[in-house]
């Protein structure tokens, strides 16, 4: 189902009200109780906040499901997503494990709960990780027609995060979706068509869908058109050009595009050379663990480049790229560590 943000701005329930909501849900149990588990039946009115009722945190669920998806549509990094649920449980003074045991008791068919249930065990909140339950819990709110759930599974499929790689779903999960006009999924669309992810590789549809997510404010949109104009994908090379979307999508904090503007002044790539601007931007990008800023960092403290060496320094940094998959720097921890594997 679509994701329709519901905003509520009272919060607080009169004595006489609290009564008539209970007897209202108490009728509503009584007529429904053949399709309940006992053993699932808890107080209906249970105070997850002082001012907030469960059926008020019904609504609030709502909007953290709509910020993620509103996020995700705006090519935000997972780890400043993550910071800005926390940041939203926060500013509604709300307890994050009792959100996470209401969720627990109140799946059902809503899909909103089921997926956001998922996000709880992929990232830990209120919980250990568990990638494989959030998987199948994706799955079942997909099955839902989740929007965020599938471009979930989408980036999942494409990646192997957490599951094996398929391309043929997550090509088909990213057409659907983008067909829908979610930005989201037509850029990550473009990159199946750029790779050759479950469909045959085509440049220049690659180059019109990052356009096309650009324009809708993507920031991993802007930053792929980017890489685009800088390599000639699907387009003629612009180097002015690439550096002015590099600009734009790191100042929407996309770590890629953070990354690749250092980049752009490590070596002169539309601009002056200027090391400690690369160097401040790949510090931005490698908190937002980039694994290619990280693997950038370790090459500047390895070699010294505009910095002081610090081989340690190197070494973590290079440490935390490996941990991501970055081949490069596996090599380079070999060498300083003089060992076979991280």
């Amino acid at each position: 189902m679509s994701v329709i943000k519901i905003y509520s701005d009272n919060f607080y329930l009169s004595n006489t009200n609290n009564l008539l909501i209970e007897n209202n849900l108490l009728n509503e149990y009584l007529q429904n109780f053949d399709k309940i588990n006992i053993k699932e039946i808890k107080p209906t009115i249970q105070n997850i906040h002082e001012n907030i009722f469960e059926e008020d945190l019904s609504i609030v669920i709502d909007e953290l499901i709509n910020l993620i998806f509103k996020e995700l549509n705006e090519g935000k990094d997972e780890g400043i997503i993550k910071r800005h649920v926390h940041n939203f449980i926060n500013n509604y003074k709300l307890i994050p494990k009792e959100i996470y045991n209401w969720l627990l008791n109140n799946q059902y068919d809503y899909s909103n709960n089921i997926c956001l249930l998922g996000y709880f065990n992929y990232y830990g909140i209120e919980t250990n990780i568990d990638k494989k339950k959030a998987i199948e819990l994706y799955q079942k709110a997909a099955e839902l027609e989740n929007n965020i759930a599938q471009l979930y599974l989408a980036e999942m499929y494409v990646h192997g995060k957490g599951i094996n790689k398929n391309c043929i779903l997550a090509f088909e999960l990213s057409k659907k979706l983008a067909d829908k006009g979610i930005p989201n999924a037509i850029d990550k669309l473009g990159y199946c068509y750029e790779e050759g992810i479950g469909i045959d590789i085509n440049l220049q549809k690659a180059f019109e869908l990052y356009q096309k997510a650009a324009d809708l404010g993507n920031s991993s949109g802007i930053n792929n058109l980017g890489w685009c104009y800088e390599e000639g994908i699907g387009t003629d090379i612009n180097i002015p050009k690439a550096f002015e979307l590099y600009q734009k999508a790191a100042d929407s904090e996309n770590s890629y595009g953070l990354n690749n503007l250092g980049c752009c002044y490590d070596s002169g790539i539309g601009t002056n050379v200027n090391t400690q601007k690369a160097f401040e931007l790949y510090l931005m990008a490698a908190n937002l663990e980039n694994k290619f800023a990280q693997f950038n960092l370790g090459v500047m403290y390895e070699i010294g480049n505009g910095i002081e060496k610090n081989k340690n320094q190197a070494i973590y940094w290079y440490k935390k790229s490996a941990k991501q998959g970055h081949e490069n720097a596996v090599h380079k921890l070999d060498d300083l560590l003089d060992i076979t594997h991280v």
